[in-house]
């Protein structure tokens, strides 16, 4: 093992600051994309959701493709 005692594995050989921010930042990051992937998809299952109510109650009948909003506030089938 590169370190003989728990407190050396710690200290990082004086790099500490550097190395455990560096871990923090990461894991922050990694957890701040799951939650965002999970908003994300919360809000286009409501989407599809509203959209295929509204199909239903007009019989499938709609004047054009219906715009599904992005997280940047584009559509996706803009022209």
């Amino acid at each position: 093992m590169a370190f003989d005692t728990f407190q050396e594995l710690l200290a990082m050989g004086g790099h500490a600051p550097y190395v455990w921010s560096a871990w923090g930042v990461t894991a922050a990051l990694m957890l701040g994309i799951v939650f965002h992937a999970r908003a994300e998809r919360r809000q286009l299952m409501r989407q599809l959701q509203r959209r295929a109510r509204r199909e239903a109650r007009h019989g499938g009948r709609t004047a054009g493709p219906i715009p599904v909003q992005t997280s940047k506030g584009g559509c996706t089938n803009d022209a």
